[in-house]
């Protein structure tokens, strides 16, 4: 599933509403750790989408499956019609703005992004420890695989900015033998 983004400030805010309802709707709590940390994370893209491009974007959550049902891996993507590659900045402790592209880099555990059409798309996933749940253990770090991956993290000497953009990358939605299903 997936949701329509007007360029409009106010619309970040009804983008983590609509992922809270559809996290919630896929049995992952607002209390999850998961749930917290992926609301920041949309918080984030939709709004470096609609400050930086002035033009809609549209955010999408996928759910990857594990055995029993169990959602392993949650997948965000944004997608909008700029071509301008997301640039990370290095804020100094006074400025406001600047540091969302760290958070996604800190907080996800691979992220990326992609040339679509004449736009880009950015993505990022988390995955859902569940304990006491067999094969529902993440992993952090980049990931790299046959179908591409996510962009080992590259430091940027000016700034010391850590930042996973260091190449623009093509992945599959369907790795490590799970497939993402839309929600």
């Amino acid at each position: 599933m997936q949701l329509e983004i007007r360029p409009d400030p106010a619309e970040v805010g009804r983008a983590r509403r609509w992922a809270r309802s559809r996290l919630a709707g896929s049995g992952i709590g607002d209390d999850e750790p998961l749930a917290e940390t992926l609301i920041l994370l949309v918080s984030e893209l939709v709004t470096n989408a609609v400050v930086h491009t002035g033009r809609p974007a549209v955010l999408r959550l996928l759910l990857s499956g594990l055995r029993d049902g169990v959602v392993g891996k949650v997948r965000l993507e944004v997608a909008d019609t700029s071509a301008c590659p997301p640039a990370p900045r290095c804020a100094d402790g006074d400025e406001t703005g600047g540091r969302g592209l760290a958070l996604v880099e800190v907080l996800a555990d691979r992220w990326g992004w992609s040339y679509e059409g004449i736009g880009k798309r950015i993505w990022c996933e988390l995955d859902r420890v569940v304990p006491g749940v067999a094969g529902a253990v993440g992993f952090s770090g980049a990931s790299g695989g046959a179908g591409g991956g996510a962009v080992a993290p590259a430091v940027y000497p000016a700034c010391g900015a850590v930042t996973g953009v260091a190449a623009v990358t093509h992945e599959s939605r369907a790795r490590e033998g799970m497939a993402y299903e839309a929600v």
